[in-house]
C-alpha cells in the first residue's frame, strides 16, 4: 500500500499556486484546443441571416415588416461583435494574425467599432476586473457602481443618480452608438496596428448601412429605424455585459488578491443552458472566461464542471444565479450605492 502511494505521489506535479494547478486540470482535458469550426459555422450562419434581412427591406415595401427587421439586425449586430470579442482573445485561431483578420470583419467592417479600441479597453478589464482605478468598466460617469463613485458630482447629476437603477437598462439603449463613437475618438487619437485598414472598414460600414436603408426606406422611414435598430443593439449588448460584474465585490485600488481569487470573486455566472449560452455568446461562464481568456467558447460549459469543482475543493466562493436574478441583483446593487443620497434628499425635504 505505501509503495502504491509513493508511486501515486511522485505522478503528481508540484504547483507554486491554486491557479497553476487548476490550469494544469484543465489543459489535461484539452479543454484549451482551438477548434474553428464552430466560429466559421456560426458566422456563416450569421450571413444567411443578414442576408434574409436585407432581402426583406429590399423587396418587401410594406414599412412596419421593414421596421420588425430592425430585431435580427440588433441580434446580428451584438452577435458579430461577440465574435469580435472572440478573435480579440485569440479564441478562434492558433494564428494571431488570422485572428486579427475575423475581428476585422466583425468588430470593423460588420459592426462599426474599433476591434484594436475595443482590445485594449478590454483587455485591461480582464487584468483588473472591478477594481477601482483599473477597471474602465467600473468608470461611466453618469453611473455609480460604489459610493466612491459618488464624490465630487454634481448637484445635477447627483440628482440624477438617486435613482439610476430604473434609468440603468434605457441608459444601456446607448451602449452600441458610443462604442461606434469611442471607436472613431479612439482611431483618430491613436496609432494603432491597422489604423488605416480599420478606419476604412468602419468607413465602409457606414457607407454601406445608411446607403441601404436610405435606397430601401423614405428619409424619415430610414431614421425610424435607425433609432429602433441602434436602440435594440444597445440593450442587447448591455443584458449581456451588465450581469457579468455589476452587482458583485467592487475592490479598492490598492487591494491585492492572487489571480483566481480576484477573478472569481468579482464574477458572477448565469446558469447554462442551450438558448442562455446562445444568447451571452458563452459570457454567460464569465468565470472560466476570465481564468481563461483564450479558451475557445464553446469549452466553457465542460470547464465550469472542473472549475466550479475546483473552487469547491479550495473554499473559493464560486457564484452564479439565473438570468433573472442576475438583473434583479445588478439593479439592487445600483440602489443600494445611492440609497444616501434619497435620505439626504427626503430630510432635505422634510426640513
Amino acid at each position: 500500500m505505501a509503495a502504491e502511494n509513493a508511486t501515486v505521489s511522485t505522478s503528481i506535479p508540484h504547483f507554486t499556486s491554486e491557479y497553476a494547478a487548476l490550469k494544469y486540470r484543465i489543459k489535461e482535458e484539452g479543454l484549451l484546443i482551438k477548434k474553428p469550426q464552430y466560429a466559421m459555422v456560426k458566422l456563416t450562419l450569421l450571413f444567411i441571416v443578414l442576408a434574409l434581412s436585407i432581402s426583406v427591406l429590399l423587396f418587401v415595401k410594406i414599412f412596419w415588416i421593414q421596421a420588425l427587421v430592425a430585431i435580427p439586425m440588433a441580434l446580428l449586430t451584438t452577435q458579430f461583435g461577440l465574435l469580435g470579442h472572440e478573435a480579440g482573445h485569440r479564441q478562434v485561431f492558433n494564428s494571431t494574425k488570422n485572428n486579427d483578420i475575423l475581428g476585422l470583419i466583425t468588430g470593423n467592417l460588420l459592426v462599426g467599432m474599433s476591434i484594436e479600441w475595443w482590445m485594449n479597453r478590454h483587455n485591461q478589464h480582464h487584468s483588473h476586473p472591478n477594481q477601482h482605478g483599473m477597471d474602465p468598466d467600473v468608470f461611466i460617469p453618469v453611473i455609480a457602481f460604489s459610493p466612491e463613485d459618488l464624490e465630487g458630482k454634481g448637484k445635477f447629476l447627483l440628482s440624477f443618480l438617486r435613482y439610476q437603477a430604473y434609468f440603468f437598462f434605457p441608459l444601456l439603449t446607448f451602449a452600441s452608438l458610443s462604442m461606434q463613437i469611442e471607436s472613431v475618438v479612439y482611431l483618430s487619437q491613436n496609432k494603432t496596428r491597422y489604423r488605416v485598414v480599420e478606419s476604412l472598414l468602419i468607413l465602409v460600414h457606414h457607407l454601406a448601412y445608411l446607403g441601404l436603408l436610405f435606397y430601401c426606406l423614405p428619409f424619415w422611414q430610414a431614421i425610424v429605424f435607425i433609432v429602433l435598430h441602434q436602440l435594440l443593439a444597445g440593450v442587447y449588448m448591455g443584458s449581456i455585459f451588465a450581469p457579468n460584474h455589476k452587482g458583485m465585490p467592487i475592490l479598492d485600488k490598492d487591494t491585492k488578491l492572487d489571480f483566481i481569487h480576484h477573478q472569481v470573486l468579482t464574477a458572477r455566472n448565469v446558469y447554462a443552458h442551450p438558448v442562455v449560452d446562445f444568447w451571452y455568446g458563452g459570457l454567460n461562464y464569465q468565470i472560466e472566461h476570465h481564468l481563461f481568456p483564450s479558451m475557445p467558447l464553446h469549452q466553457l460549459r465542460k470547464t465550469q464542471e472542473i472549475t466550479r469543482e475546483f473552487c469547491k475543493e479550495h473554499n473559493i466562493s464560486y457564484y452564479e444565479t439565473n438570468m433573472w436574478q442576475s438583473y434583479r441583483e445588478t439593479l439592487t446593487a445600483l440602489h443600494e450605492v445611492t440609497a444616501p443620497l434619497r435620505v439626504s434628499a427626503s430630510v432635505s425635504g422634510g426640513a
